[in-house]
């Protein structure tokens, strides 16, 4: 067993699975958590020293945290990259309850019953690092995407004021990363295959996103925009209209406006 250990969710794919391979680059052991299979990768890993388990488990609801927090065995962690979310596409007005619940229960009650199961720990020794991924879709009226975006403004904003309660734990430091979209199967599982930004080739690695969020819950910083245009998109939105902004990201998430 490595010295320290590492929980990562919605570590099956896309960002999840690229911040594995960087702490297990760095020598944690590794409990992976997602509510999708993981592929065989997972188990190449595995290497001199490391210990990885994997547990597919639903992050939505209470039970299955709590499995996850079993499932750690007491182990001390060091490490949480608290990760897992999904998106839904589609106007509000049609989508099935079900679906939207799944989308809040996954990204703010999972997440934060979560870190409110790990911090405390860290919190009494004084020690640990805590990445969360954001988005910068929390800054913006999210036309057609409006339950996804409504949950990550919740994350931006929660971890922002969790982050001055613990401040006086010096040796905790809490990271929000903030990506925009990345290529990842989030929009296809969020139904928006469809849409502009669905299908803009020119979404960001995964690869790069997890590097950003790496580098940065490594160096203690409180929070990062992933790439330098999610970085100016983050500026903009401080000084445009709400209005205009729901327009501009209807423009690429309402069904039909992919390019043919």
């Amino acid at each position: 067993m490595a010295d320290q250990f590492a929980i990562i969710t919605g570590a099956s794919s896309g960002i999840g699975a690229e911040l594995a391979k960087l702490a297990a680059k760095d020598n944690y052991d590794l409990l992976l958590v997602a509510d999708t299979p993981f592929a065989d990768g997972a188990a190449d890993l595995q290497g001199d020293g490391i210990a990885v388990q994997t547990l597919e488990v639903d992050l939505s609801t209470l039970d299955g945290v709590d499995r996850l927090i079993a499932t750690a065995g007491g182990r001390q962690v060091d490490l949480l990259c608290a990760n897992a979310g999904h998106g839904l596409g589609r106007a509000f007005l049609d989508q099935d309850p079900a679906d939207w619940k799944h989308v809040v229960d996954t990204n703010i009650t999972g997440t934060i019953y979560l870190l409110q199961k790990v911090l405390p720990q860290m919190v009494a020794r004084d020690a640990g690092k805590v990445l969360v991924t954001g988005s910068i879709a929390g800054y913006i009226p999210g036309a057609f995407q409006a339950v996804y975006n409504g949950t990550k403004a919740f994350v931006d904003s929660f971890t922002a004021a969790l982050r001055n309660e613990i401040k006086d734990s010096k040796g905790v430091t809490l990271t929000t990363l903030m990506p925009g979209p990345v290529d990842t199967e989030f929009f296809e599982r969020g139904d928006m295959m469809d849409t502009s930004v669905g299908t803009d080739p020119n979404k960001s690695d995964p690869v790069d996103v997890a590097k950003d969020g790496w580098d940065a819950v490594m160096a203690g910083k409180a929070s990062i925009f992933s790439g330098w245009k999610t970085k100016l998109q983050g500026v903009m939105t401080n000084v445009t209209p709400d209005a205009v902004l729901a327009e501009q990201h209807r423009k690429m998430a309402e069904p039909g406006t992919a390019e043919s």
